[in-house]
């Protein structure tokens, strides 16, 4: 693969959790830069058991959450386990944060707020030196701290997007696979990096793609409705947004009231129908396999690092391999009337 690639993937409830090495293992064998596993403690099986497994089954990827958080666990608690995925992949653990969503209101929580998620950044860079840190009126210190594993943040709006450009390693851009949308977001990072006079060679940015193709497009929109149908619910507060998107605020309104968190992505949720095609569309990559290859290479011409790919629940393997072996080469080709490169080499 000539570009950089990562996969997101969730731990199967319906699995054993031993699937989780063997994935794992396939997709360090293919060339992915990281893997990215969901979490979320209601639908999915443990994220920590499931990166151990997968850095003990691999050797060249980088590992992490997409994304933890600040309530479902305490800081402490996630620094320690993130150590350990450390020292067992051999410094390839990764700390991807968010503010908090579908886990968090699962436990009855409130997602974190802007400026949490900010000392909650300076907490975790603090925990992974083994500096002495002030944390809910006590102080504490990581015995296990080896390295600064770098923290990437999920992002979709403008705060985010900003505190990313400014403090972090990495940015997990979530939202959709549309590049006006992510030209509308990446100008916000760009816009953190100015303030903080950082470079733009000092962030990653990710990111993330949920894809569906199939020769039958109702086959391909069916997979990724009940994800579509989660991200309009998480667009309904946003009080910013790209012009063309306001169009599809009726559909966030009726996503957030309809959106179950146990369902969450599964493709037999109730709320899977709620969001249109047209919606559907703009968020994901949904069509045939050359519909979807010609995306990836708009997607491409992004100020981006890397795109991370989600993993649709059954038969991965076989999507993983479709992946490899089929639509991401054909990226790097020419796409249908463009020149030929030229190979010559001047004797």
């Amino acid at each position: 693969m000539n570009h950089r690639y990562g996969i997101s993937l969730g731990v199967s409830p319906r699995e054993p959790l031993t699937r989780a090495a063997e994935l794992a293992s396939a997709i360090d064998r293919d060339g992915f830069e990281a893997i990215w596993y969901v979490d979320f403690q209601l639908g999915m099986k443990d994220v920590y058991a499931a990166m151990n497994l997968a850095a003990e089954a691999t050797r060249t990827v980088q590992i992490g959450a997409a994304v933890t958080n600040l309530v479902t666990r305490h800081p402490t608690v996630t620094a320690n386990a993130t150590a350990a995925l450390d020292e067992l992949s051999s410094g390839r653990a990764l700390l991807g944060l968010g503010a908090g969503w579908s886990a968090v209101l699962g436990a009855g929580g409130r997602p974190s707020t802007l400026g949490e998620v900010r000392q909650g950044i300076s907490d975790f860079r603090q925990l992974f030196t083994g500096t002495e840190v002030d944390l809910f009126d006590t102080t504490v210190q990581l015995a296990t701290a080896v390295r600064q594993v770098p923290i990437y943040l999920a992002v979709s709006q403008p705060g985010m997007l900003r505190l990313a450009g400014e403090v972090c390693d990495g940015a997990i851009l979530m939202g959709a696979a549309d590049p006006e949308f992510c030209e509308w977001q990446l100008g916000y990072i760009h816009d953190g990096l100015e303030k903080s006079g950082r470079s733009r060679r000092e962030i990653t940015v990710d990111l993330m793609v949920t894809m569906s193709w199939s020769d039958d497009e109702e086959e391909a929109l069916d997979e990724v409705r009940a994800w579509a149908t989660s991200q309009a619910a998480t667009f309904h507060p946003w009080k910013q947004m790209p012009e063309a998107w306001e169009q599809y605020r009726p559909e966030f309104e009726k996503a957030a009231a309809t959106y179950h968190l146990v369902d969450h992505l599964s493709t037999r949720a109730d709320h899977r129908t709620i969001v249109s095609d047209e919606f559907t569309r703009s968020v994901a990559l949904v069509g045939t396999r050359d519909e979807c290859v010609g995306r990836l290479r708009q997607l491409w011409k992004l100020d981006i690092d890397r795109i991370t790919l989600a993993l649709l629940g059954g038969g991965r393997m076989e999507r993983l391999g479709v992946l490899t072996n089929d639509i991401l080469p054909a990226v790097d080709l020419p796409a249908a009337g463009s020149p030929e490169p030229d190979t010559r080499t001047d004797l």
